[in-house]
Order: structure tokens, then C-alpha cells, then sequence
């Protein structure tokens, strides 16, 4: 059976370097199995693909859109680093209404840019991180290069697809 289609905002390679480096020191290893990423939709099904392709392909025809880091967010059982950017606000408002029948509970839901680093730890190692990357925080410009579409299989992603934006 094929898994639910993730789309993730593509981030520029030092970028992704630096949130990667930061997600492996920092979240459990034996949960780390996919890489840091940017999360756009987390569940669309596998029927709609070339849809998805369709219209990620679109999407992608603009150029990129401003971003940077502008906090620390606290998750309870760990931390991400929130991300600013209305021009990705804007490409996942627009395909969200392309996606109008298709998107989970989950999707339909507020959305918020952020790179988890660390999850499902316990609140105190949680607020001790939280605490520290606040303690020194200034935020910071990222390049967001493009939108990826992935198949989940099994805890996993299966890459499937990039769109570099313009």
C-alpha cells in the first residue's frame, strides 16, 4: 500500500546543514529518522500524486521566498526553531486551496513554519534546550530553494519529487 505525500519546503544546502546538525545533536536517535525539514502538508493521499505534482510544479515557477528563523518554539516534549516567511505562508495558503477535499484533519489545521530538533523528550530535557537556544537566539536569514513532495513508508520518506523555485 502506498503511503500518505508530505510536501516539505526544500531548504538551501547550508541552511539544511546547520537545522540537520542541530536536529542530530538534539533529538532522541533512535526516533531520528528522517532529516531536518520544513513540513508544508503531512498527509495527503497517495491518489492525488500527479495533482500534487501538477500543482507543486506551478507553485515552484515563482521565485523563492524570503525567509528567516525568528524564535525558538517550546512543544512541550521539545523545541523547534520557528520560521518567518509570507511568501511560504502565501504558497501553502494557495495550495491549500488547491488541496480543498484532500487535506487531513491535521492540514486543515493552523499552520506554523518550523524545523523540529528535538521531540518526544522529557519536559525538563525539553525546557533545559528551550532555555539554552533562547539564551543566545538572533535570528537568522534561510534559503528555502524549492518544495519537495515525499511518499511516509513506514517511519521513513521516500523522495519522490523537487521543484526549485525560479
Amino acid at each position: 500500500m502506498a503511503g500518505a505525500l508530505i510536501i516539505i519546503a526544500g531548504l538551501g544546502k547550508a541552511d539544511f546543514a546547520w537545522l540537520d546538525a542541530l536536529r542530530r545533536l538534539h533529538y532522541p536517535p533512535e526516533r531520528n529518522r528522517v532529516p531536518a525539514h520544513l513540513t508544508l502538508f503531512r498527509s495527503l493521499p497517495p491518489s492525488a500524486e500527479p495533482e500534487v505534482r501538477r500543482s507543486l510544479s506551478r507553485a515552484a515557477c515563482a521565485p523563492a521566498p524570503d525567509a528567516f528563523v525568528s524564535g525558538v518554539m517550546d512543544l512541550d516534549g521539545g523545541v523547534a526553531l520557528k520560521v518567518a516567511s509570507l511568501g511560504l505562508q502565501d504558497i501553502h495558503d494557495d495550495l491549500a486551496s488547491q488541496f480543498h477535499g484532500l487535506l487531513s484533519a491535521q492540514d486543515l489545521g493552523r499552520w506554523t513554519a518550523h524545523v523540529t530538533i528535538q521531540n518526544k523528550v522529557e519536559p525538563g530535557e525539553a525546557r533545559k534546550l528551550l532555555k539554552q537556544l533562547q539564551s543566545n537566539f538572533e535570528p537568522r536569514t534561510i534559503r528555502i530553494a524549492g518544495l519537495q513532495l515525499v511518499r511516509y513508508l513506514d517511519g521513513q520518506w521516500e523522495p519522490l519529487a523537487s521543484y526549485a523555485f525560479r
